[in-house]
């Protein structure tokens, strides 16, 4: 992805041949590209280098999570069988009676606690809960923390997750990450554009010096990393504030909404339905709810939802989001143990698949720690072509000069059956990802506007020189 070309006289070429013919359009569209991508590169760059840093540092959360609650999240010795859930709560609520029971994670291996997850805690941010972390062979309570998430993200990981994600400011610090994933995608597409635009001979780094081999390192990782860009941006936008609500409701008109499972228990004819007042569950009867639930195949890793309300079902949940992916849920009656409602990941529609897998791989749990190794490679990637970038910016300058910029008027250039099409293409886009247009059409107004500050000064200057000169004569 460059910022600037090698040689000036490359790029401020006159747009008509020695023999009068036009530029050909992959010609005249160059200047513009590069000046788009110098534009967003200067401009955008500050907000990708901070999701760059964060995000690596997310990635890598997931092993620092490990080692610091290792004590919580792991028994002290593995027995010979566990007991019964309802038993594992028992102590769990003896140690921890606040709250509201709001959900249980059995141990989902051997070596792992059973998370007894409580709402309403006084603390605890209304949208998080309280784990208890529970021996499921002995019931001993070996700590309680903040839990945030459907991926059990812990306090250390919620904090780096938040950060990545609105900077610790809200909802209106996720502007800033929905702005980065919308301009990675465009910035990395200009790089591509610039550099296999450019001869062979040009892209080489051996054997090159000062702007042009920082050129050729900008260039060369910005090609191997593109389709990496390309990904993390699409699924960043996916759950983004704007353009993911547009992508929410698109799916839903093509019906490939994301299937949610039925939580009605049905008829029960006036026998009590296990759900006591205000919605918490009668926690013996977990033990049949999880055996009804193994009877329909879901396996380790499971989440029990206790039912909202008497008229409701128990909901037993597969929350396995690492290759393969168990998402898989059912809905038990509590007074019969009865399957009610099945949900299974395989009759997703396919974009409701393709979304979880994408938003899996992009926060790195799909494959695990191949997973976040790549996620951290690619951090690191973005953060060496935005320094390149401003580098190239700063061995353009001329003497004392900082980074001059790209000369003006590329878009006069472009062919009238291009630039039409293309400006409407860009408009669209523009409406349904407001961070990219929004921005776009800011750098627009204000180039124009220097443009015409200049062009008017020089009118002013030239005019000013013709009148001296008369008089002088």
């Amino acid at each position: 992805m460059t910022i600037a070309p090698s040689t000036e006289t490359d790029e401020t070429r006159k747009p008509v041949t020695p023999d009068g013919g036009t530029r050909s359009a992959r010609a005249s569209l160059r200047p513009l590209v590069l000046r788009l991508h110098f534009y967003a590169g200067v401009l955008v760059a500050p907000f990708l280098l901070v999701a760059a840093l964060t995000g690596g540092l997310y990635a890598a959360s997931f092993q620092i999570e490990k080692i610091v609650y290792a004590d919580e999240t792991t028994v002290a010795k593995v027995g010979d069988e566990k007991l019964p859930i309802s038993e594992q709560v028992a102590a769990a609520r003896k140690a921890h009676p606040e709250g509201t029971l709001s959900a249980v994670r059995p141990s989902p291996t051997d070596d792992a606690t059973t998370r007894v997850l409580l709402s309403g805690v006084e603390g605890v941010d209304e949208t998080d809960t309280l784990a208890v972390f529970v021996d499921p062979y002995t019931a001993e309570v070996r700590g309680a923390l903040e839990q945030y998430g459907s991926t059990g993200a812990l306090p250390v990981r919620t904090w780096i997750d938040k950060f990545h994600a609105n900077l610790h400011l809200g909802e209106t610090g996720r502007l800033y990450s929905e702005l980065a994933a919308s301009w990675l995608w465009v910035i990395s597409a200009g790089g591509l554009v610039l550099w296999f635009g450019r001869r062979r001979a040009q892209r080489k780094v051996r054997g090159t010096s000062g702007r042009r081999r920082t050129l050729g390192l900008h260039g060369m990782v910005g090609v191997w990393a593109a389709a990496g860009f390309f990904f993390l941006s699409a699924t960043g936008l996916t759950w983004s504030a704007y353009a993911g609500a547009n992508i929410d409701v698109l799916r839903t008109e093509l019906r490939q909404a994301t299937p949610a499972i039925s939580a009605a228990a049905g008829d029960h004819g006036g026998h009590d339905t296990g759900a006591a007042e205000g919605g918490a569950a009668a926690e013996g009867d977990l033990d049949k709810i999880l055996a009804a639930a193994r009877a329909e195949g879901l396996g380790d890793p499971v989440e029990i939802v206790p039912p909202a309300d008497a008229s409701s079902a128990y909901v037993v949940k597969q929350v396995q989001r690492s290759w393969p992916t168990k998402q898989d849920a059912v809905a038990v009656d509590p007074s019969t143990a009865e399957v009610t409602d099945t949900l299974r990941f395989a009759d997703f529609p396919v974009l409701a698949k393709l979304t979880r897998w994408g938003i899996d791989a992009h926060t790195g749990v799909l494959f695990g720690l191949v997973n976040q190794l790549l996620l951290i490679a690619l951090a690191a990637s973005l953060v060496l072509l935005i320094l390149w970038g401003y580098r190239m910016w700063w061995q353009r300058g001329r003497a004392s000069a900082f980074g001059r910029p790209i000369p003006r008027g590329a878009w006069q250039q472009v062919p009238p059956q291009i630039l039409v099409p293309a400006l409407a293409a860009v408009a669209v886009l523009g409406y349904f990802v407001p961070l990219l247009g929004i921005p776009l059409a800011a750098f627009i107004a204000v180039d124009v506007v220097l443009g015409e500050i200049a062009h008017r000064k020089g009118e002013r200057t030239y005019g000013g020189r013709t009148e001296a000169k008369r008089s002088a004569e």
